[in-house]
């Protein structure tokens, strides 16, 4: 499932994208546009920043931009820099697999089998949208904000 912070991070990256490209937004003017708090903002920007999906610089014609193109920005790498693994649960994780206390063969565990199919295609999904395509669901900025609500 999105938490909030994945959520409010994908709300701020479409509003980047929708910046001519080297400009850049400040903090509180992303936040205020897009009914984020502030401080949640800041440790979320920082954190998509940490795995080089955004870029910053300070100063009066500072703030955040887009460190690539959105084109070359996915949604499963943003999904997995804010809320971690894309799998439903721990043992169906590729890159966070933990097994379960009870399970006592993991491979042959039908929830964790279903679970995998699942991770799988959430995967599909998201490492094969690129942000540009994210925001391009919807011409009307609204809607595509309707989209992340």
């Amino acid at each position: 499932m999105l938490t909030k912070k994945g959520k409010y991070g994908l709300k701020a990256l479409v509003d980047l994208s929708r910046l001519e490209p080297g400009q850049s937004a400040f903090v509180n003017e992303i936040a205020a546009r897009n009914n984020i708090p502030k401080k949640f903002l800041d440790a979320i920007l920082l954190e998509l920043r940490k795995d080089g999906i955004l870029r910053s610089k300070k100063g009066p014609n500072g703030g955040y931009g887009l460190a690539k193109p959105a084109s070359e920005i996915t949604i499963g790498q943003v999904v997995r820099a804010l809320d971690g693994p894309l799998a439903p649960i721990r043992c169906a994780s590729r890159t966070a697999f933990e097994a379960c206390d009870d399970c006592a063969d993991p491979e042959s565990c039908q929830v964790r089998l279903s679970m995998t199919e699942v991770r799988d295609a959430i995967a599909l999904i998201l490492d094969n949208m690129s942000l540009a395509e994210f925001v391009g669901k919807s011409a009307n900025p609204a809607m595509a904000d309707q989209l992340l609500s």
